[in-house]
């Protein structure tokens, strides 16, 4: 065995190009499979729910996935909005653990001003156990024009506790159209880093939302547009969701049959999972697709080791010969082949695990930046176990053509001297 490794170590050796071109195919093979695997089913947990620490949204009637897009993920356009009355009743329900209300419709340099209340840092749990906390200053007073800012937003617009920021209209920013409110909020408190789409927030009072110029409201049907000096009337008010906590799980069915199957007024997402669920139950298609071009790699990679171990036999035929003519036996350079092919395929998917982790690197920025769900580079996947072994496998099986050839070399052919 000793000298069997020997003979494939100087192989590997004396082919140093063809071999590195190779592991080097297998490597991004291995790194590709491992990666859309994990990045797959991290977005999927990520987004269907999780250990997410409420139970329900409730919105304005239409789409049950827009409405979690929007408010959980802060991903889409707000569905429209509910009177201020209808979040009082659903709060004051005795089914209802806590309701928080979000007033959305306005950004700072592309982050998401979301007006609501301070039960939000005192009493909301955006996961299970686990409560928003502050890294710098204090939660917001809801009388005055504060803001508390996501870890994430603080960190790309430069906000720190202090400074003071203009809300601009809507909900994309566009240099060259955006359009700032007169109001000003003080930056009163930077959250702690919580690695869901909330760092990338910016909170306010959501008093401070009915106040800014340019809004209407329509919580009793009519327009309704704030005058400076003067109170607004609570009829008046709306929301655009409510973020709900149920006392018991019944609560979750017994108020989508109210609201979702016998109401026409809004609408409940629940389970928020289900939801979530059915998005990706339709673009299923594309992570099979994306796993079948992640399969087509894997087999050019075998392909690759089948090429470049065939094509160096011709050039080894006198070296087997002279083998044979030394006493090795057939089968001793069958498995020398073999050994190659296997030892090809593992360095491949040594180095896939780089190709992997850099993978996961640039997606953890991107899908970061875009909706603010972190992916953990270091998560475990069985994919990280079955494809490096599945890639020595088929560097094996695909050394078994070249292997045949070299076992049915010609010994007094291949010896006898060239003319």
């Amino acid at each position: 065995m000793r000298g069997l490794f020997l003979l494939v170590r100087r192989s590997l050796r004396r082919h140093a190009l063809s071999t590195g071109v190779t592991v080097f195919a297998v490597a991004l093979a291995s790194g590709l499979v491992t990666s859309v695997f994990s990045i797959q089913r991290q977005t999927q947990e990520a987004f269907t729910g999780g250990d997410i620490g409420f139970d329900a949204v409730l919105g304005a009637r239409g789409s049950a996935l827009q409405l979690v897009l929007n408010t959980v993920f802060h991903l889409e356009t707000s569905p429209g909005n509910i009177p201020l009355s209808m979040y009082e009743s659903v709060r004051k329900d005795p089914r209802v653990k806590l309701a928080i209300p979000y007033a959305i419709g306005d950004n700072f340099l592309g982050f998401r001003v979301v007006g609501t209340t301070p039960e939000i840092f005192t009493a909301f749990e955006y996961r299970k156990g686990t409560r928003f906390a502050m890294a710098e200053g204090r939660a917001f007073d809801p009388g005055r024009r504060e803001a508390c800012v996501g870890s994430f937003a603080a960190r790309q617009a430069g906000l720190r506790v202090g400074d003071t920021i203009r809300p601009m209209h809507g909900l994309v920013y566009e240099e060259t159209t955006a359009e700032q409110h007169e109001e000003e909020f003080v930056v009163v408190g930077i959250l702690e880093a919580t690695n869901t789409p909330s760092d990338r927030v910016i909170w306010v009072p959501i008093e401070g939302v009915y106040w800014m110029g340019g809004h209407v409201l329509r919580g009793t049907g009519e327009v309704f547009t704030p005058v400076p000096g003067e109170a607004i009337p609570e009829e008046a008010k709306e929301v655009s969701a409510v973020l709900l906590k149920f006392r018991a799980p019944t609560a979750g069915f017994q108020l989508d049959q109210e609201i979702n199957r016998q109401g026409t007024a809004a609408t409940l997402a629940f389970p928020i999972a289900r939801v979530m669920a059915d998005l990706f139950n339709r673009i299923g298609w594309m992570s099979r697709v994306l796993e079948l071009v992640a399969y087509l790699v894997v087999l050019v990679s075998g392909a690759c080791i089948l090429a470049a171990m065939y094509n160096t036999i011709n050039e080894r035929r006198r070296e087997f010969a002279i083998l044979r003519a030394l006493g090795a036996r057939r089968r001793t350079v069958f498995a020398a082949i073999m050994i190659e092919s296997a030892a090809i395929a593992a360095l491949g998917a040594a180095f896939g695990f780089a190709v992997y982790a850099a993978i996961l690197s640039v997606a953890y920025y991107l899908v970061r930046a875009q909706t603010g769900v972190v992916l953990d580079v270091f998560a475990f996947h069985p994919a990280l176990v079955v494809a490096p072994l599945g890639m020595i496998v088929l560097g094996a099986l695909a050394g078994v053509v070249p292997a045949l050839r070299a076992y049915a070399t010609d010994v007094a052919t291949n010896l006898a001297p060239h003319s």
